[in-house]
Order: C-alpha cells, then structure tokens, then sequence
C-alpha cells in the first residue's frame, strides 16, 4: 500500500485560492451543516441516490441495506431541490471524519499543482465536471452491476480522483513523497498515483458478482470514471494556457 504525503511545489508561482476555498467548504459543510456526520436528515436529502437519478423522482422514505453479511435500514429524507442536483452537491459532503481527512490530503497535496497549470477559472470547470462524471459513472455502474440503487453516495472522492488524472498527465515525473512499506521516500507522482488507481481497479471488479454493495459502500468506480474524465479532459483544458497565467 502506498500513500502520499506531500509533492514536489518548488517551481509553483501562485496561490491555490480555489483549492484552499474546495477544502474549506467541504470542512465547513462537514461541520456545521453535517454535525459531524451526526445530521442524516442533511445527509440524506443531498446525497446522490442513483434510482433518484434514473427517475428524476425524490423518494423519501426508509430503503432496506445490504453490506456484505450486514443488514440495515435508511431513512432517505426528501431533497428540497432537483433532485439532479444532489450529483452536485454530494461532492462537497462526506460520511466521517477520516473521508473527509483523506479526500482533503489528497486534494491538498495534487490540487494546488494543477490549479497553477489550469489556472482558476478552468480548474474550478474542471473540478466541477470530473466530479459530476464520477458520479454519473457510480449511477451507471449501480445498475450495470446490479447494486442496490436506493443507496446514496457522498464525498469529494470522484472530484478529487479526475485531479489525481490530470495531474498524472500533466506532471508524470513530479516526486512526490509516500509512506510505502511503513517507510517514508519519493517517487515519480507515476507510480505514487498509478499504482492508487491499480488498487481503483481491482477494488471495482474484484467485487463485481460478489453480491450488492460487496465493495464495504465504497464507490470505487466513481473514482475510476473521475480519474480517466481527468486524464481524457486535462488536455483540452490546458490548450492555450499560460501556467504563469492566474486566471
């Protein structure tokens, strides 16, 4: 397992505003509208419920749950916007505080590079986007592969994994620093991110046929369809950029 800690910032020239205003709403949304992630009635009327999106029909009302050997009950609470919208506001909620801590680490660490390479504007548009692609992709997997589509899902991870895609593409050699096998060292930010979506992938398909919801809640191909939204559009927001560029 490898897990990145910080990155190689020498030759950045500009402040991340916009990375640093993502970390902090996503902590304020945490705190103070999500108690903590004691408040489920905000939970879950903005969390993004796929047989919501298929329909375009807000349902609110308890829904059976299967996790692995584990059986519960949700109560979905009824959404006072469209309920499309909730693929956008999903992004900025998280179910604990250790998603909330790695989602942000990441951000922290590979955000700021990519704003500098995108500039502000663009990076906002391209956070946006890869994050609704994750979550279109979850939607589309949930019935693909048979999951329970009443669940909801939450978290930055699909935005933050379409950063993981374009910083790839954009910086390869980058060193960023890892603990890998309980050391610290640096690696080329190919292997620390390539390797982290090897994990994506076989995580996603490992539990494919294995039973609703056997990936333990963990929306893993949001995180696939986000990186490769990463990967194919960090191109096509770069043309014509000048990095030294704020805007």
């Amino acid at each position: 397992m490898i897990f990145p800690i910080g990155d190689d910032n020498s030759d950045r020239t500009t402040v991340p505003v916009v990375n640093y205003i993502l970390i902090a709403i996503n902590v304020l949304v945490f705190i103070f509208l999500q108690s903590l992630g004691t408040n489920e009635q905000f939970t879950y009327a903005f969390s993004t419920v796929p047989e919501e999106i298929r329909t375009g029909v807000d349902i609110a009302r308890p829904v059976p749950i299967e996790i692995g050997d584990q059986r519960g009950e949700i109560g979905l609470q009824p959404t006072p916007v469209s309920v499309y919208l909730t693929l956008l506001t999903s992004m900025f909620m998280h179910g604990s505080i250790m998603h909330l801590f790695g989602n942000m680490l990441f951000l922290w660490i590979f955000g700021d590079n990519l704003e500098h390479a995108l500039g502000r504007v663009r990076y906002i548009a391209f956070y946006l986007l890869t994050g609704l692609i994750a979550s279109l992709a979850h939607v589309i997997s949930t019935f693909v592969f048979g999951d329970n589509p009443f669940i909801p899902s939450l978290g930055a991870s699909g935005a933050i994994s379409g950063v993981l895609g374009g910083y790839l593409v954009l910086y390869p050699k980058r060193k960023v620093r890892v603990i890998m096998l309980r050391m610290l060292t640096t690696v080329p930010a190919v292997v620390a991110i390539g390797l982290w979506f090897v994990f994506q992938l076989i995580s996603a398909f490992g539990v494919i046929g294995a039973g609703p919801q056997s990936g333990g809640g963990v929306a893993f191909m949001a995180h696939i369809g986000g990186f490769v939204a990463g990967v194919a559009l960090v191109k096509v927001f770069s043309i014509g950029r000048n990095p030294n560029a704020i805007m």
